[in-house]
């Protein structure tokens, strides 16, 4: 198994990804989050570098299987988010959502129809699971696929879809039997123009701001048989499947986010002076700092873990649930230490750790809040230690 070290290969994609961040994602953040607008600049810079297809085998434009670890991806997501969450997001969505899950459970002709224009960033992809009744039980949908003449028809509506006004193919999981339960779900790919399908964009977010975050309303929207991703009745195992694997991913996002208040509390307290000193000097502030590395340090190596496990193809769902746990909670209690260090001023917009405090909330909410990946952990846990 490999270590927990990075490879010279990784420390080259850190690099590149993480000078990329510094020069033009982080300058742009709060001017993004100010106008709750998404940057296409940025975008443009990821697909550029190949980061919106990055783990998609290079027949279907991507990257190459060689260069798409999930430890790797986990590299890229970390870097992201600490320039600007947001945007890590809006990658995210796309790529560990929308993308894999066309590619991983697409057939051959989906993937060489979809794919390409996905990879490249030249379309966005979305994926729509959440209902406005829905929240965590997610076997619970009530929007439902009805197939008449060859062509199945969507009605009902999703809530909190990353990317849907902004996607060209959105990942939709409908019911087409209710009275069967989650056996009854199955996974499609929409068009983003197809008739009947309204997306009615959702402002005021508290965080997340340059993230575009939509509802998404189906009304009779036909989708051709040729698009229902796998088998019937399989979608809500597919659904499962992407997220145990994303939650890796979403953990090294929080751990971006970690990494951003970290670094400017350390900034601040060296520059801040009381007393005739800088903070950083005083006790308080350095055991604060000293407990800030320590959360993002575990994180990371949970994380590192996890992502070690899932490309080793070992069993990795409960590490993965536990590291998604942990660093979301990191990140916002770090962050809030952050703005604590900052005093007064880090209350205002013009320090930017506000809207990383901001930006770090929802983390121990959206993939499976803290109190679904305890379950998780709890019955794995029961599982292995049965009486």
């Amino acid at each position: 198994m490999p270590g927990l070290s990075l490879t010279e290969e990784e420390r080259m994609l850190q690099s590149t990804v993480r000078d990329f961040v510094d020069r033009e994602v982080a300058p742009r953040a709060s001017e993004s989050d100010q106008k709750e607008e998404f940057s296409w600049e940025t975008w443009q810079g990821m697909a550029a570098l190949g980061l919106t297809g990055i783990g998609i085998d290079e027949k279907y434009g991507g990257g190459g299987s060689g260069s798409g670890t999930y430890r790797q991806v986990a590299l890229v997501a970390e870097e992201i988010a600490r320039g600007d969450a947001a945007a890590s997001v809006n990658l995210l969505a796309h790529l560990s959502l929308g993308t894999t899950t066309i590619y991983k459970f697409g057939n051959e002709e989906q993937k060489q129809r979809l794919i390409p224009s996905l990879a490249a960033g030249k379309g966005i992809a979305a994926w729509a699971l959440t209902e406005p009744g829905g929240g965590s039980d997610a076997a619970a949908l009530k929007t439902t696929a009805t197939l008449r003449d060859g062509t199945y028809f969507l009605n009902g509506s999703k809530m909190f879809i990353t990317n849907a006004d902004l996607a060209e193919s959105i990942v939709v999981f409908a019911t087409q039997d209710a009275s069967q339960g989650y056996r009854g779900i199955s996974a499609f790919v929409v068009d983003r123009n197809a008739p009947g399908l309204q997306v009615n964009p959702l402002h005021g977010k508290m965080g997340m701001r340059a993230s575009s975050t939509d509802e998404i309303v189906f009304q009779d929207t036909p989708v051709p048989a040729h698009n229902l991703l796998g088998e019937e009745g399989r979608g809500f195992n597919y659904a499962m499947d992407i997220l145990d694997s994303s939650r890796i991913i979403i953990a090294a996002q929080c751990l971006g986010i970690g990494q951003a208040a970290l670094e400017a509390a350390v900034r601040y307290a060296q520059q801040r002076e009381t007393f005739g000193k800088p903070i950083a000097q005083h006790q308080a502030i350095q055991f604060m700092l000293a407990d800030m590395a320590t959360e993002v340090h575990a994180a990371r190596i949970a994380t590192r873990h996890a992502a070690i496990l899932k490309d080793g193809g070992e069993s990795f769902l409960s590490e993965a649930s536990m590291a998604k746990l942990l660093a979301s909670e990191m990140c916002v209690n770090v962050s809030s230490k952050c703005i604590q260090i900052h005093g007064g001023i880090g209350y205002f917009r013009e320090t930017g750790v506000e809207r990383i405090f901001r930006d770090a909330r929802v983390t121990t909410i959206y993939e499976g809040t803290s109190e679904i990946q305890r379950l998780v952990i709890a019955r794995q846990v029961l599982a292995q230690y049965p009486l």
